[in-house]
């Protein structure tokens, strides 16, 4: 719980609402990369929601 406490605010807000389980440390990475590469906290929002819609999309072409 510390580590999601230690997330910047907005990161934290979002990860309330993803819809699959985010680890701190893997949203704490993408977050900081794309901080990185000059992008606003909306831009950094938008890029996790598209890896999330990504992830998801991978689940659901995963044959069971």
């Amino acid at each position: 719980m510390e580590a999601f406490d230690r997330l910047p605010p907005d990161l934290r807000r979002w990860m309330t609402g993803a819809n699959l389980p985010w680890s701190p440390k893997s949203c704490e990475r993408i977050w900081r990369k794309a901080k990185s590469r000059g992008l606003s906290v909306n831009e950094r929002l938008r890029l996790l929601d598209k890896v999330e819609a990504s992830t998801l999309n991978k689940v659901e072409k995963t044959p069971r």
